[in-house]
Parts: structure tokens; sequence; C-alpha cells
């Protein structure tokens, strides 16, 4: 059977697929040779291409079209790409096959939310969250927005499904330590990430915006929420500590965060964040080695290394019921 999905992509396939293209870029080979380094996708993962002497039409399909690649998949410094013969627009596609979905439930994920944000009791932060998310054009657009590009969550639904596992974890954590405001902690998990509406695009490919280049979502989530605070009244003191933890959410500066953590609340939500996404990633890179049947995943990670992906254990052997009997034989 021919593959139809980039997961599905072994080395020395033929590969004939209608694929997102996620990036491009026009390089010169050590001979001088003009070649495209590219990025397809769809629902199941991403996969680089290069096209050598490439036609003037393949130069000029923009970034964010649906294409129709001919080529074969080989491999180069230990990761799989498309060597592509040949690439045009496509036609017709089912944008089904192009991006990927939350394995979770829409209505249930937003049943959790909206449970979580109940649970918010101080009347401030109730309110902030209410004039946040009662905007019904920003909600849906959450509620479809994936968690990333490519890193983790990376499907529509996936920031939604990520914002209810870090709110989940930070009420549960917050009862473990002395000094923590839950309230608090448990509002800006649910902002932490709502500046990922304006700097992510999902129409047929995941992308960025030019305000997500520019600025990004930690800074674009806190503008939404103190325009936000200022509608609902918030207290400036209250303010100040629920943006400090959302600008210091990914708690290092090399990794785009304005500050470090200086409060309790912003060390957890940091924290958990991290554990949630690379948890997220790590099991994203792993389906891949395990669709293929593979033990290990190449380096070509989030994590530049290959990862395990062990086979559950089984016992292969023969079953005998005389086995059983004796394990659950009564004595007196």
């Amino acid at each position: 059977m021919k593959a139809r999905y980039v997961k599905e992509f072994a080395e020395g396939a033929h590969v004939e697929a209608t694929l997102a293209l996620r990036a491009k870029e026009l390089r010169a080979a050590r001979t001088g040779e003009a070649y495209l380094a590219l990025e397809f996708a769809d629902r199941t993962g991403s996969i680089p291409g290069v096209y050598f002497r490439p036609c003037g039409a393949a130069v000029d399909v923009p970034v964010g079209s649906v294409v129709r690649v001919h080529g074969s998949v080989t491999s180069f410094r230990g990761a799989r790409r498309i060597s592509v013969d040949a690439m045009r627009p496509a036609e017709t596609w089912n944008s089904e096959d192009l991006m990927a979905r939350s394995p979770r439930s829409a209505d249930e994920l937003i049943a959790e939310f909206t449970a979580l944000a109940k649970s918010v009791t101080h009347p401030g932060l109730k309110a902030l969250l209410r004039t946040v998310f009662a905007d019904k054009a920003l909600f849906e657009r959450f509620s479809r927005c994936p968690g990333s590009q490519s890193y983790h969550h990376a499907y529509l639904g996936g920031l939604v499904e990520h914002t209810v596992a870090v709110a989940d974890h930070c009420a549960r954590i917050a009862r473990r330590y002395d000094g923590v405001d839950r309230d608090l902690l448990v509002s800006a998990a649910l902002l932490h990430d709502v500046g990922k509406v304006d700097e992510l695009t999902f129409d047929t490919v995941f992308g960025y915006t030019d305000e997500g280049r520019l600025i990004g979502h930690v800074v674009l989530g806190t503008r939404r929420v103190r325009d936000a605070a200022a509608k609902a009244g918030t207290d400036s003191t209250l303010l100040l500590r629920l943006e400090h933890a959302m600008l210091s959410h990914h708690g290092e500066l090399e990794w785009g965060s304005p500050k470090r953590p200086s409060t309790i609340e912003a060390l957890l939500l940091h924290h958990v964040d991290n554990l949630d996404a690379k948890a997220a990633g790590f099991t994203q890179v792993l389906s891949g080695a395990t669709l293929a049947e593979e033990a290990w995943t190449d380096s070509a990670n989030l994590f530049r290394r290959p990862l395990f992906a062990p086979r559950a254990l089984e016992d292969d052997r023969p079953h005998r019921a005389e086995e059983d009997s004796q394990h659950f034989r009564l004595t007196a």
C-alpha cells in the first residue's frame, strides 16, 4: 500500500502526496547550483525536503500553499527527508488530511476549561477571566488554535488541551506548598498562552503571524489581559502579580521569557508549563517511531537526540489454564 501520510514515509519509498508547504528557502549548494530547502506537513507531522535544480514555477509557490509533491524519501545526517523531483500547487485537497486535531473531544476540553475557570473564587480574578473569554470570536479561535507550530500540541485544539492540563496540574500542586495563591496560579495558567491566538495561523498550515514573529505570544497575551483588566477594574497589585507570572512562564531569558520567575506562582507555572510541553513533545516524537515499528526515533527532534520507543511488555508464551489454577488455588 502506498504511504499517504508523513509518518508513514519510510526511507527509500516513492512519494506522491498532497502536503502543506510550511517553509521554503532558495539556497546555493557548494557547487553554486541553486536548490530549495523545504518543509512539508500533514496531519501526522512534518518532514524536510530538498529540491535540486527547481523549476521557476516551484520557486514561486508561496509558503502556506497546498502542493502536490513527487519524489522519494532519503536520509541526510540521520534524518528522513523528501528528495523532490516535482512540486506544483494542488488543485484539490481535504483539509482534514493536512491539519491534525486533538485526540480529545472539543466539548470535553471546553467543559474542563470552564470548570477550572469557575473554580476561581477571587472576585477580581473571576471577573477578569470572564472579561477575557466572554469574547466569542476569541474563545472560538482559542478553542481551535494549535498549542504550537510544531513543538508540542501541534494540532487543532492543542492550545485548549495544553491550557487545561497546565491549569489542572497547577490547581493540584497549589495545595502542596505554603504561601501559594491558588486562584492567582490557576488564573495565570488559564491565561498564560492566550496570546497564541494572535501569534499563530492555522488555515492550511500552522505558521506565524507578523505579530507572532516580531512580538511573540508572551507579550501579546499580556496585552490582551491588560486590556481586559481595564474593563474589569482589576486591582493594580493583583494585575501586576498575574502579569509577572505570564511574562515569566518560559522561565529563562534565552527561552523567550522577558523576566525570570520571582514569585512562587510564577515559578510553579513555569515548571508545570514546561513539564506538559516537554512530555507532550516527547510523546509526539515517539508516535512516529511506533507507527513505523522502530525502537528508536531519529535525532531530528526537539530533544536533538534519538529517543527510545519501547513496545508494550507482553508475554507471548502459550497460555495454559492450569497455570492460573496454581496461582488462584484456595488453601485452608
